[in-house]
Order: structure tokens, then sequence, then C-alpha cells
């Protein structure tokens, strides 16, 4: 025979061919009413089960790996942090070695919490899902093969019914033909008449019988197998997530280890720069105190001690006790006397209803509505720190306030230089003092 293709000959070609017109036809028969078709609603079941367990399957199977491509995405992120943590740390700070080792264990952990997911996870999942095609596969061919019987078991019935109207013909008198045969010959004809029929009617009944062997055998098969892999969607659903809860509560136990000795790295370290820093303001207050011991300050005693300013937790010591009305009064009466360029002032003659005047020459109602009060400097106070007020005694502070209430440290408070404001109307220049070194207006 002549070749078609890949090996396929002409003879098998027309056959697939006359196949795929019969089944139409016996579908379009079917569809129309004029041909029965085989029905099995238990099977119809399982496939809507099978349908709808692969769904299921895949859905996971794409979300499994969704998670693993974050799971790889937050390592690339973790590994690029603790290279940039290793880059700006100084070698000579604490810890430097640890800190480097922190994030060696951090990489590998997360490459094998990564890998362990593959293999406990998505691996079995891909092999339960791989099942499912050849099973799909031959559910369609028992759909082909199930419209084969029904085709067959109708072309049978059909010679079944052709029977009785051939003999009912055959047992009619002879034509003129067959009558004009010898008698001999009359014989043979009605002899070959039957054959035909026979061989008809056996030539059905063995398609039938062999179209019904071929369903039977592949709708046996599916029977048994479509429960049983319905069944198995349990099991694979319990060990995925197990294996992933599992290995997700290992990763973050071993995870939060090595966080906590990184922040323990750099709870030291801060203690460090507080140690140092305590140093050196304890110089700088030295020096302070031995400049006072020789010289009087502008108020004329010793300037107070500033509190200790700690964004950690309270401060060692209290500020000191706010001066009262009387010492307040006093106070100003003192300075007024001795600034010889204020003129005399009756405070005694002063309306009641009248506002004391502000030194500088501004108004209240010039300032910005975030300003809380005014203070004024008794003594001098030299910054120690960039985030604090250089104060000189005289100056008027407009207090502000926290941004963050917790920043707030006990006798400290925020503002800015009136100068500053009312000559470049903006509070930017603010900063920190210790509220005993000035006194409220």
């Amino acid at each position: 025979m002549a070749e078609v293709g890949k090996g396929v000959n002409a003879g098998k070609l027309a056959s697939n061919v006359q196949k795929r017109l019969t089944r139409a036809q016996e579908k379009v028969m079917q569809k129309l009413g004029k041909a029965d078709e085989t029905k099995d609603t238990a099977f119809e079941e399982e496939v809507v089960n099978f349908n709808k367990q692969l769904v299921d399957g895949t859905k996971l199977q794409k979300d499994l790996k969704a998670y693993l491509l974050a799971v790889k995405t937050m390592h690339e992120c973790s590994k690029r942090l603790h290279d940039c943590l290793a880059e700006m740390y100084d070698p000579e700070w604490f810890g430097k070695e640890e800190v480097d080792s922190i994030a060696e264990d951090t990489d590998l952990l997360w490459q094998e919490f990564h890998q362990n997911l593959t293999d406990n996870a998505l691996i079995s999942m891909d092999a339960y899902l791989a099942q499912f095609p050849d099973i799909k596969a031959r559910i369609a061919k028992r759909e082909r093969k199930l419209v084969d019987f029904d085709s067959a078991r109708h072309h049978f019935a059909s010679i079944q019914k052709g029977k009785k109207k051939d003999e009912a013909k055959i047992a009619k008198p002879l034509t003129l033909v067959e009558k004009a045969a010898p008698g001999w010959a009359q014989g043979i004809i009605t002899a070959h008449q039957f054959a035909q029929t026979n061989l008809s009617r056996n030539q059905a009944e063995e398609e039938l019988g062999r179209a019904q062997k071929v369903f039977e055998e592949i709708n046996y098969d599916l029977q048994e197998e479509l429960p049983t892999l319905w069944n198995s969607r349990v099991g694979i659903y319990v060990n995925t997530f197990q294996s992933v809860a599992g290995l997700e509560e290992k990763f973050h136990r071993e995870m939060g280890k090595l966080n906590q000795n990184l922040s323990d790295v750099m709870t030291k370290l801060d203690e460090q720069r507080l140690a140092k820093k305590g140093v050196k303001t304890a110089s700088i207050g030295k020096s302070s105190e031995e400049a006072a011991n020789h010289s009087p300050s502008d108020s004329g005693s010793d300037a107070p001690k500033s509190p200790q300013k700690s964004r950690e937790g309270p401060p060692v010591s209290r500020p000191p006790r706010p001066a009262s009305p009387q010492e307040v009064k006093e106070d100003n009466i003192i300075n007024l006397f001795e600034d010889a360029v204020v003129p005399d002032i009756n405070i005694s003659t002063q309306p009641q209803n009248e506002a004391p005047t502000v030194t500088n020459g501004s108004s209240d109602a010039e300032l910005p509505p975030s300003v809380l009060y005014k203070v004024k400097a008794m003594h001098d106070y030299g910054a120690t720190d960039s985030d604090e007020l250089d104060l000189k005694a005289g100056d008027i502070v407009l207090v502000l306030p926290f941004a963050n209430p917790d920043e707030q440290d006990d006798g400290w408070l925020v503002g800015v230089k009136e100068s500053h404001w009312l000559e470049n109307k903006n509070l930017l220049a603010k900063g920190v003092f210790p509220e005993n070194f000035t006194q409220k207006l």
C-alpha cells in the first residue's frame, strides 16, 4: 500500500476517517432523539469529581510556585540587606566578625528553606498532577468507545429488522429471471440470498462484540481508578501543608535566633557609643564647672546642672523644682535693675488688665500656632550634641511640642530661639534644651 505521512498507510487513514464520520453521525442521531444513548450516572459523577480535583490541584501547584518565588525574592532582599550592613560596618566596631557570620548563616538558612520547600512540597505536587493527563485522555477515549458501542448496537438492531424483511421477500414468488433459471439454479440463488443476509448479520454481531469489549475494558479500569484518585487528594493536601508548616516553623525558629544575635550585637555597639559619649560629656562638664568656679554667671548665681538626656529610658536625675511665682517676680525685678538700658518701670502701678511687654518687641499674634509658650534663659547653656540649642542668659525661646511624645525626656524641652523666628519666620532651627536653665514667661 502507498505510504501517507510517517508510516500511516492509506487504509488506516481511511479507517480513522470512517470512524470519525460514524461517531459524528451517531452523536447527531442521539441529540435529535432518533437513537438512544448509553448512560452511566455514577461514572459521570466521578468525571465531575475528577475535573474538580484537577482544577484544585492545578491552582495549588500554581500558588505553591508563587510562594516559592516569593521566598526566593525575600532571600535576595535579605542578602542585599546584610551585604549593605557588612559594607557600612567599620572593622573596629564591636562584633564585626559576628555580624559577618550572622550574614552567612542567614544566607544559608534561606537557601535551605527554599530547597526543602521544593523537595518536600513542590516535587510531590508535580508528581501528583502528572497522572491527570493520562487519565483525562482515557476518559476521552472511553467516551469515543461508548459512541462506537452505541453505533454498533444500533447497526446490529437494524440488521435484525432487515433480516425479517429479506426472509419475507425470499418467500414471494420468484421473479421472471429466477423462473427462467433451471430448478437446480433456483436453489442456489435462494441459498445465496440467505448467505448474504447471514453474513451481514454475523459481521454486525462481531463488530458489536468488539466494540462492547473495548468499551467495557477501559470503562472497568476507569471505574476502579477514579474513586481511588479522588480519595488520594486528602493525603496530598495533608502532606503538602504539613511540609510547608513544618519547614516554616523550623525556618522562623532558626531565623529568630540569628535575629536575636544580631540585635544583641547592635545593643552592645550602642552601649559602647553611649559610654564613649558619656565620657566626653563628663569631660566637657568638668571643664565648664572649673570655668564657673573662676567666673560668676550672668545671673549672679551658679548655673544648674542639665538633666541627663536619654532616648532609651527615664533620666538619671530629676529636674529641679520649678520656681515659685514670688521667686519669679523677685528675679524679674533683679533683672530689671541690672539692665541699665531698660527704663524705670513702676510695676505696682501697671494696670492689671494690660499684658506686660515682651522685651524684643514681638507680639504673640505674630507667632505660629504650634508655639506652646515662651521661656527665658536664666543661665548660659553650651550644647553638647547636634540636636541641642546653645543658650545665653536672656535668650527668649519659643517652646514647641515634640513630634513624638515618646521621645521627650523628663526635664528637657524643644524649641526655637525667638531671634531666629523674627529674622527667618520659620521653625527649622529647633533643638532641645534643659528646662531648669530657663524660666517660663
